[in-house]
């Protein structure tokens, strides 16, 4: 089945690339299936040890330098076959998209760091942000639906991380509680529920589901998101933001938000994929210029699949 853009989507992906041959490099992308990226879990294994036990049935390579831990599988594999591998059932590794990964290298979390991951589910960034921690410190885990949580257990167990503490809540309310009690991390991921436009490549059926109400309702919620998570956050600690999507709305809108009602700074990000500064005006609506230190992760920059992300540094305690 051929997946095609709704006008309005390519209207405003248009005005987001308005060079049409960088739109119809996006364009292309889009619909051709995704890279095999696989994270090496550290905790269990050296990069270099995995390489050489994947190299017996696959090409493998790994593209950054200074993240070994990143391998793409560059051969023919059968359906399924990443995930049924010996190697993957040990935990051995994660699969996980290259843009997955840089919200946890953003956030750069270090060992005996106390650290909140808000919707964690299905643990690809709380497994990394483990491995980056050594198992030292603690993570908590939150994620609403049971079924949610069970995945997310699953895969902590089998990557073997013992730092971690799992909570079923409603993000707001979890926060909230927390606030209260005056616990404060020292880093926090929100990688929010978003509308997916940067999943196309894996997700053809995004197309037919993406509608502009959704955006505007999913931004209301990432808003509040952000506001009761910057409540638990100490002076001087980190918050990662970050989607999957390319609107607007719910990226540089939210961060926007942020800079506008609390103490907090948007620091520059150094990522190991091409980055596009964040947008300052979008439609009627103008953003701070300190937007501009998002990070916006395009498909056709990077063969990979779109994000966006923004690291903020919160200057002044919360009550």
């Amino acid at each position: 089945m051929k997946y095609e853009m709704k006008p309005l989507f390519e209207q405003r992906m248009k005005k987001l690339l308005p060079k049409k041959e960088d739109f119809e490099k996006f364009e292309k992308i889009v619909h051709t299936p995704p890279r095999n990226f696989i994270r090496c879990n550290t905790l269990k294994i050296s990069p270099e040890e995995l390489k050489k036990k994947l190299e017996r049935k696959w090409k493998i390579e790994q593209p950054f330098q200074d993240y070994p831990e990143i391998m793409v599988i560059n051969s023919e594999i059968e359906p399924g076959g990443i995930g049924n591998s010996i190697e993957h059932l040990l935990g051995y590794y994660y699969v996980q998209e290259i843009s997955s990964m840089l919200p946890p290298i953003a956030l750069n979390p270090k060992p005996d760091e106390l650290i909140l991951d808000l919707t964690a589910s299905p643990g690809s960034k709380t497994t990394q942000i483990a491995s980056y921690m050594e198992n030292r410190g603690t993570i908590v885990a939150n994620d609403l639906k049971l079924d949610r949580i069970k995945i997310l257990s699953a895969n902590l167990e089998r990557c073997g991380v013992t730092n971690t503490i799992i909570t079923r809540h409603d993000a707001i309310a979890l926060c909230s509680r927390l606030s209260k009690k005056q616990i404060k991390f020292d880093k926090i991921l929100l990688d929010t529920p978003c509308s997916g436009e940067g999943t196309l490549r894996s997700s053809p059926k995004t197309f037919n589901m993406w509608n502009p109400k959704m955006i505007k309702n999913l931004s209301r919620q990432q808003k509040k998101f952000l506001a009761f998570a910057l409540k638990c956050l100490r002076k001087d600690g980190t918050l990662v933001y970050s989607t999957c999507t390319h609107a607007p709305e719910e990226d540089e809108e939210v961060i926007d938000f942020a800079l506008k009602n609390f103490p907090v700074k948007v620091e520059t990000i150094c990522l190991p994929l091409k980055c596009r500064k964040g947008i300052t005006e979008w439609e009627e609506k103008k953003f701070n210029k300190q937007v501009e230190n998002s990070c916006r992760i395009y498909p056709q920059d990077n063969d990979s699949e779109g994000f966006f992300l923004a690291k903020l540094t919160l200057k002044e305690e919360i009550k």
